[in-house]
């Protein structure tokens, strides 16, 4: 029997679709290399919530329209790329486990690593006519490290929130 989706988790999966796009283009600070907010925290509800295939959604379409509808510059879709990658990795790590300080180091230090650091410095330097990537890299490298930080603690601090998750958290229809 084919799985459907209900209107409680359509609904939830929009707010948070709505809240990452908020957070990101509008609470956030942003400089042309360096952006520093909370936009990952709806995707990692989501993660925790729905799993990886669900938060990668999230991730990738609140970065493709919120550079549609609030664009800071010309659109390139490299940058949706790691957005869904994060997503999907928080979701893999998040998803139906039990919740721990290791588990949200490692979901934040992956995603920071791989999207962050590694993926969106590729593609600062490849859109960039003047930044090399060795004059980047010291910008990145801190803006990883206070990141972790950040995003570990507040990965930590929502997925101890159990009786707010089974609350949010919905039965798929059959």
């Amino acid at each position: 029997m084919k799985k459907q989706i209900d209107i409680k988790r359509l609904v939830t999966l929009g707010l948070l679709l709505a809240a990452e796009v908020i957070l990101s283009r509008f609470l956030s600070i942003a400089t042309p290399i360096v952006k520093i907010g909370f936009a990952f925290v709806p995707v990692v509800v989501t993660a925790i919530l729905y799993g990886p295939v669900w938060s990668a959604v999230v991730a990738g379409a609140g970065d493709f329209i919120g550079a549609i509808l609030f664009p800071i510059g010309p659109f390139f879709p490299g940058y949706t790329i790691p957005a869904a990658i994060s997503g999907a990795i928080f979701g893999i790590i998040l998803y139906n486990k039990k919740p721990g300080i290791l588990r949200s180091f490692m979901a934040s230090s992956l995603s920071l690593l791989i999207c962050s650091l590694i993926l969106d410095t590729l593609w600062i330097w490849m859109t960039s006519s003047t930044a090399t990537a060795a004059s980047l890299l010291p910008t990145r490298l801190l803006k990883f490290g206070v990141m972790l930080v950040i995003e570990t603690v507040t990965v930590f601090a929502i997925s101890k929130q159990e009786t707010i998750i089974k609350r949010i958290k919905c039965k798929t229809v059959r």
